[in-house]
């Protein structure tokens, strides 16, 4: 099994609330990541479409995934956190939700950073997009700050 893979399993059983929610990590690649959140009553508003607290977990989960995937050899020797986060909510989500995650930098520029001074601070970038809809409903940047421990 591959790093991301391993990644990919372990990240779909280890966040209780994005479990409840249905938010799965479909793919996991060198700073990048795609996920998606099935239509579920337990992630629905009162209109019948993705809560929009929903489509915030899910886009935040991807990021992470897509920071874990820059990281994938030496993960377990850090500590990430999710600084900050800023989303637009574009258009209505409707049906399954995919979002698709890309950190900014190279992953082996950010590598660099964290052997030099043991931390490093960087953006990933998430698109969100419902079922058959090539127009992203929800666009999110994160601030990742990650240690090494």
């Amino acid at each position: 099994m591959s790093d991301f893979e391993m990644i990919r399993t372990l990240l779909n059983g280890m966040v209780p609330f994005s479990k409840h929610i249905g938010v799965e990590v479909l793919a996991i690649a060198d700073g990048e990541s795609t996920a998606r959140l099935v239509e579920s009553p337990d992630n629905m508003n009162h209109i019948g479409t993705p809560h929009a607290g929903s489509i915030f977990s899910l886009g935040e989960s991807t990021t992470g995934a897509a920071m874990a995937g820059a990281f994938a050899e030496r993960l377990q020797t850090l500590r990430p956190v999710a600084a900050d986060a800023h989303i637009t909510y574009k258009k209505v989500a409707q049906g399954t939700v995919t979002a698709k995650a890309k950190v900014k930098k190279p992953s082996s520029e950010l590598n660099a950073i964290l052997d030099k001074d043991g931390k490093v601070v960087f953006e990933v970038d998430v698109s969100i997009y419902s079922e058959n809809d090539n127009e992203p409903a929800a666009e999110m940047t994160v601030l990742w700050h990650v240690k090494t421990i």
